[in-house]
């Protein structure tokens, strides 16, 4: 599943018509103590306000609407209590309408142009974050994204699982930098992957595959500044039948498995370059092997999940709480680590996140 970088909070339709109603309560509300009181204490001098509030939630007639309404009131009022500075009040409301519908209009312009990248964002976001089946034979696989960007919902966090004749296959990665240009560079991590993980026998050479697709999509579209962009990279094979998986990490953190209540990180015994940087450290790739029973949970994750922050600067516990989880299927396992997540951060991400959770199922008899 793809998710914004917030959290999805249930709709509270009344207090939502009392937000879009303020500017007309406002109105009331001037009014009536404009009326109820002396006139030297002058409330119907802040009537302006109101179309300038109804500005920032309210399309320009209506908005045109309410400050002619507010027209109207000071009229009335200076029929009932002369000598309230009609013409300067009227003034104001009349130069302060104008101004706000004209706020309006360019807000109204500003959130179609924002509507318009976001679906730009999302069909970028789709290329790399692609759709996948929730099971291959066996193997039960569960995907959960959430971009820090809430505003263009995009970044360079990246998965893909594929299911071949040398077993399934799982990549997921998280490329340095953030918006289009990260995406392009997943992009093409993912596309290499999803032709490699077919062609080539072993994950050593996938990851040289995918290397090359990195550092010649660099090269092509260079990053500003002087900072290489580079990528993490996980890869992982579940050979069909098999109860085992096998490993190769360039730079990324490790793996949690979680077998009856015992949790391990699956950390590698050599590293391996990340990816784009072969060419500078060189490019000696390690493989590890480890069990992998029916019933355990594998998660799969970037960084953006072990360095959430809390509101006092503490990073998600994220090890502890993988301790606290039942032996459930991948699909409750994300989504409790979502909610968790947002309740931890209050909604307030620093960095794209992407999961992946993976069980082993018994084989049918």
């Amino acid at each position: 599943m793809i998710e914004s970088g917030r959290p999805r909070l249930r709709r509270s339709y009344g207090r939502g018509s009392f937000v879009r109603l303020s500017p007309v309560i406002l109105t009331v509300v001037i009014a009536s103590l404009a009326y109820s009181t002396p006139p030297d204490m002058a409330f119907s001098r802040l009537l302006p306000a109101a179309p300038a509030l109804a500005a920032a939630m309210w399309p320009v007639l209506p908005t045109v609407l309410l400050g002619t309404v507010c027209l109207f009131l000071m009229i009335g009022l200076s029929i009932v209590f002369p000598g309230l500075g009609t013409w300067w009040t009227a003034a104001g409301i009349i130069a302060v309408t104008v101004a706000a519908a004209y706020g309006s209009h360019v807000r109204l312009q500003r959130e179609r142009t924002l509507f318009q990248v976001r679906l730009v964002a999302d069909a970028a976001q789709q290329v790399v974050l692609s759709p996948m089946p929730r099971r291959f034979g066996s193997v039960e696989i569960e995907s959960l994204y959430l971009a820090a960007a809430a505003e263009a919902r995009i970044g360079g966090d990246f998965y893909e699982v594929v299911d071949t004749r040398y077993g399934v296959r799982l990549l997921i990665g998280d490329v340095r930098g953030k918006g289009l240009p990260a995406v392009g560079a997943a992009a093409a991590i993912v596309n290499a992957f999803r032709e490699a993980a077919y062609s080539e026998a072993d994950m050593v050479s996938v990851a040289r595959r995918l290397d090359a697709s990195s550092t010649r999509y660099n090269a092509a579209f260079p990053p500003d500044g002087r900072m290489e962009r580079f990528a993490t990279a996980l890869l992982v094979e579940i050979p069909h039948g098999g109860r085992r998986i096998e490993i190769l990490n360039c730079g990324h953190p490790p793996p949690l498995l979680l077998n009856g209540g015992e949790l391990r990180a699956l950390e590698p015994t050599a590293p391996s370059p990340l990816l784009n940087l072969a060419e500078l450290i060189g490019d000696h790739y390690n493989v590890d092997t480890f069990d992998f029973a029916p019933g355990d949970l594998l998660l799969l994750y970037t960084d953006g999940v072990a360095e959430a922050r809390a509101h006092d600067g503490e990073f998600f516990p994220l090890a502890a709480w993988m301790r606290r989880q039942p032996q459930t299927p991948p699909h409750e396992l994300l989504t409790a680590l979502h909610r968790d997540l947002l309740h931890y951060t209050r909604g307030h991400l620093d960095d794209d996140i992407a999961a992946l959770a993976v069980r082993l199922c018994e084989p049918p008899d």
